[in-house]
């Protein structure tokens, strides 16, 4: 994946984009589970009671919790109070809000911040449980017996009535130190969130004497935490749809311009990189690898990036909640990691193999409907149909042996997921019993280690997609990465200008040159052409015959630079054609390949992909040179005759018409026609050639055939044999000294035709 994301990088802004809203997602989800828990702890349990700080407060309870605070908690205390009596200026307000009020005086609390709300939380805490614990004692004799053993204070034998706090505030303040150290050595052993809990029934209380509406209060406080809940859920599912659509656009970007570049690569091949990709490869490497790429990343903007936030946010925020249960979540994410590593270990080397496996069934698939009519005329359906089979049956196997392993995932996932959740319940019931954890927190962690499970899990399935992911990086980067071995120079030269101004007859180009050329193809053992030395001429006709085998259209597929000479040189008037760009050297060259190729679209567009500006009268001259006027005009549409792909739905020899009226439009200074007129008719054959010499006078042609009759009026004859030249010059020199062109010639034509 390293050798391409750099194709990422003009979405760069995109995926910062889905990064920062994937940390607002994952803000929002870590958040849900601890207002979940505030929901049970304080909603519920604590009855909306959110802190031991009280917002208003009786002057008689007031009064009892000062009796267990220093002199400067006493202080800070009441400094942040205002006493509210019947001749209070908001007198009136206030006892509406607080009815009792009208029986006594009151203390306020005044705007304070959060900061003084954290410091006075313990103070205020400890006072609420000291008197709370009181009051039990007075009714429970062996909590009184407790206090008396450890405070020194037995308060069990006062009489039915007594003001208790009235006696302890007429204790020495020793005695009141020493009940306050003996209640501060209880409170250190519980939590912070504990002292809140506990204290949270007496403040409760205490407005329920003030007059308040504690179900309300209730209410109040659950339907707002509920409404953030609500409002967090929306922010992460906006977030969500957000990044779904930025990772969206980006993949299918960075997809777009996968295809763009490989398809770009490909055209500037040469045959030799031709020889090492298959087209069937290279078609399963444009569609099906550059789609396994595009997946993965839109799988890893939405999940390699959310994953981790969650994992170590639930990790950091369970640990808050409860830590002493850490190693539940330890054991699990170790539990994990084994399944993960074992799986990826199992499917790894089979994902290297899918996509070769791929390729293997498309080209089965390609040559099968491509030679469908060689299948049908042999009877060999039956053999394509087996050999179909088993690259079908090869794939599915090993699709269905990665699947077999990855089916294990999800119910791994499953049972250590309700294996965790057990566990979590099994241990956090029994800290709930014991006060050292509360409900409400023990939820949350279990929410937040669900969530810390399901991170891995998007991990693991990451985990799975990235090895075929990376395959198919590697097989695309293999494409766009591949430098073809012919390239252009750095400082080329230039032929000159190819087309002369309207109404001038065309410039000759000059000759063309092979001196002393040899070639070999890649990776053989031996060239396929030896020293091969010739000069064409404009106006002459260079034709080149030989059997098969015997290197002609490696000869004139040398000059277009479809491969490069491994010897020698070819030189364009006397410029060598590795010195000129292919541009400008392919612009010159008017190609008829061996295979005539068409494409889809109209007989006009078809012939236009020469010239696009050519005018419908040069169509129809090249046309009618090539003798394709005839069933052109037959066809109801004429020019704007509709071809099929591959031009399927005209003859070969109406294929190979069209394919040398498209070169004639170029009106190039250099013509190839690479044994282009085999599908032609002698008749065809004759008029065509007539034709085309008077309106190539100019022109140097190359033309590579098995028929004699096709050259025997050419200028110059070349005879191949095995890669060498065994014979040069007309038809009637070659006919006497050359015995491989006489033997060809005697096997087409009787001596009086070849006279």
């Amino acid at each position: 994946m390293l050798r391409i994301i750099k194709y990422l990088k003009p979405y760069s802004s995109l995926v910062v984009l889905a990064i920062l809203l994937l940390f607002g997602q994952a803000v929002a989800d870590l958040a849900l589970p601890t207002f979940m828990s505030n929901i049970v702890n304080i909603g519920i349990q604590q009855g909306g009671v959110e802190n031991t700080v009280p917002g208003a407060i009786r002057q008689s309870e007031m009064n009892r919790l000062v009796l267990f605070m220093s002199a400067a908690d006493k202080q800070r205390v009441l400094a942040d109070y205002t006493l509210v009596n019947n001749t209070s200026p908001d007198y009136a307000t206030l006892v509406t809000q607080y009815p009792d009020l009208a029986k006594e005086p009151i203390y306020v609390l005044k705007s304070i911040d959060s900061a003084e709300m954290a410091a006075l939380n313990p103070i205020l805490g400890r006072a609420w449980l000291a008197v709370s614990g009181i009051e039990q004692v007075m009714t429970d004799p062996s909590k009184a017996a407790a206090m008396a053993q450890s405070m020194g204070i037995n308060l069990s034998k006062l009489p039915a009535g007594t003001d208790v706090f009235s006696l302890l505030a007429r204790l020495p303040p020793a005695q009141i130190a020493q009940i306050t150290a003996a209640i501060d050595k209880k409170v250190a052993m519980m939590g912070s969130s504990a002292i809140t809990q506990a204290a949270a029934a007496p403040v409760r209380a205490e407005y329920i004497a003030l007059g308040v509406d504690v179900s309300s209060l209730q209410t109040s406080y659950i339907m707002h935490t509920g409404s953030l809940m609500l409002m967090l859920s929306l922010l992460s599912g906006v977030c969500m749809v957000a990044v779904g659509y930025l990772s969206a656009r980006a993949a299918a970007g960075m997809a777009r311009d996968l295809r763009r570049n490989v398809f770009t690569r490909v055209e500037s091949f040469s045959n030799t990189e031709f020889d090492r990709f298959s087209t069937a490869s290279l078609i399963t490497r444009s569609t099906n690898d550059i789609t396994q790429i595009q997946m993965v990343v839109v799988m890893m903007l939405r999940m390699v990036i959310y994953a981790p936030i969650m994992g170590i946010g639930g990790v950091i925020l369970a640990i808050g909640k409860s830590a002493s249960m850490w190693w539940i979540i330890a054991l699990a994410v170790v539990v994990l990691v084994g399944m993960v590593v074992t799986i990826f270990s199992i499917s790894l080397p089979r994902f290297k193999i899918i996509q070769s496996l791929i390729d293997r069934l498309n080209l089965v698939t390609r040559e099968a409907l491509s030679g469908m009519m060689v299948i049908r005329a042999f009877n060999m359906q039956g053999f394509e149909e087996d050999r179909f089979d088993k690259a079908n049956q090869d794939l599915t196997k090993t699709n269905l042996f990665v699947n077999r392993v990855m089916v294990i995932m999800m119910p791994g996932m499953m049972l250590i997921m309700n294996g965790l959740t057990l566990l979590i319940l099994w241990v956090g019931a029994h800290q709930v019993a014991q006060s050292a954890l509360r409900v409400g927190d023990m939820m949350a962690f279990l929410q937040y280690a669900i969530q810390i499970v399901f991170s891995f899990l998007m991990l693991s399935i990451m985990f799975i997609m990235l090895p075929r992911a990376s395959v198919s990086a590697d097989r695309i980067a293999d494409v766009v990465e591949t430098e073809p071995v012919i390239r252009d120079p750095q400082n080329p030269r230039s032929l000159g200008a190819l087309r002369p101004v309207p109404g001038v007859p065309l410039k000759e180009l000059g000759t063309v040159e092979f001196r002393n050329v040899s070639f070999r193809y890649p990776g053989a053992e031996e060239d396929a052409l030896h020293n091969i030395s010739l000069i064409a001429r404009p106006g002459q006709t260079t034709a080149i015959i030989g059997a098969t085998g015997a290197g002609k259209s490696t000869l004139v597929n040398l000059i277009p630079r479809f491969y490069d000479v491994t010897g020698g040189c070819i030189c364009v008037d006397g410029t060598d054609i590795r010195q000129v760009t292919q541009h400008d050297l392919r612009e010159r060259i008017g190609y008829v390949p061996q295979k005539s190729t068409l494409f889809s679209g109209t007989i006009e567009s078809n012939l236009r992909y020469a010239d696009e500006q050519a005018v419908p009268a040069a169509l129809t001259e090249a046309a009618g040179i090539a003798q394709a006027m005839e069933f052109i005009n037959a066809m109801p549409e004429g020019m704007a005759a509709e071809i099929s792909q591959g031009g399927m739905n005209v003859s070969g020899g109406q294929k190979q018409r069209l394919s040398i009226a498209r070169a004639l439009v170029k009106k190039a200074p250099i013509y190839i026609f690479d044994d282009s007129f085999s599908a032609l008719d002698f008749k065809t054959d004759a008029a065509l050639r007539r034709a085309m010499k008077a309106k190539t006078a100019s022109s140097i042609l190359f033309i590579v055939t098995q028929r004699v009759s096709t050259i025997m009026n050419a200028e110059q004859i070349l005879v191949l044999d095995e890669g060498r030249i065994v014979g040069a010059g007309t038809h009637g020199e070659l006919m006497e000294n050359c015995p491989t062109y006489r033997e060809i010639a005697l096997s087409q034509l009787s001596m009086e035709e070849l006279a």
